[in-house]
């Protein structure tokens, strides 16, 4: 494929995990892509260079989506390069671990910064990257969770973030459509380094346990998982928007019989 016919996309916070994955997925299947990230440059590095490495013409740029200055760039420096942009997933997010126990510890910083990247920075994203996708008929693939879905997860600011985040996927589907779809996927947990490093290796361990004991489907998710179901909502989904895929092994079903 001709490098003015490779469709491009632009994956934020994908130095490593769902990001890295599905930047990975999409240059193995033919695109150009965008590897953004905010802290994890030696990671960064590793998954431009595997990027490469399939074939991709790649990017890799620094930004903190909680930066409307920085979305902007990050947006105007892909056009620049390949003059085009065709898919956007929103994957870059943040959280703090904390239960009802631990309300005391949830100030008002935390929150505004979790909103600033999970929900906010996704809007900042999407409003920069839409006159480019409306002109390739492209896409948008937020990266939500099941928290926004059932109201669990890691803290309550994090679960608030990805229920805002979810109601402005159906918002934004209506409002860019015909041009641009916009879906997106609910995980629940996954088996990446954010998880470990946020919870404790030991913590991880028993809830990994509690999640095989308890979903349907007896697994959780790992990276590639959740960048399957980006790319298909990406490539193969053509007729679907304003839809919350929820990739959680059927724990929303409740817990299985035993």
């Amino acid at each position: 494929m001709s490098a003015p016919d490779r469709k491009v996309a632009l994956v934020t916070g994908s130095a490593t995990g769902v990001g890295a994955a599905t930047a990975l997925q999409l240059a193995r299947r033919g695109w150009n892509v965008v590897v953004n990230y905010s802290r994890s440059v030696t990671e960064a590095e590793a998954t431009e260079s595997a990027c490469r490495d399939a074939g991709a013409d790649t990017l890799l740029l620094r930004a903190d989506v909680a930066q409307d200055a920085d979305c902007r760039a990050l947006v105007a420096t892909t056009v620049e390069r390949w003059g085009r942009l065709d898919a956007l997933v929103n994957n870059a997010g943040v959280s703090v671990f904390g239960d009802a126990a631990a309300w005391d510890a949830l100030d008002v910083e935390a929150f505004q910064r979790i909103y600033a990247v999970n929900t906010i920075g996704s809007f900042q994203m999407v409003r920069a990257c839409a006159p480019h996708l409306k002109a390739a008929r492209g896409c948008i693939v937020n990266v939500s969770s099941i928290a926004g879905m059932l109201g669990i997860g890691s803290s309550v600011p994090y679960i608030a973030s990805k229920g805002a985040l979810n109601a402005m996927t159906l918002h934004l589907a209506r409002t860019l459509a015909p041009e641009v779809r916009v879906n997106a996927v609910c995980p629940g947990l996954i088996t990446s380094r954010w998880f470990v490093d946020g919870v404790g290796q030991e913590a991880a361990d028993k809830l990994t346990a509690n999640y095989e004991r308890m979903a349907p489907l007896g697994r959780p998710s790992t990276p590639d998982d959740v960048a399957d179901a980006i790319v298909w909502l990406v490539e193969g989904a053509r007729t679907t928007t304003g839809e919350l895929v929820l990739l959680d092994s059927g724990m929303h079903l409740g817990v299985r019989p035993r």
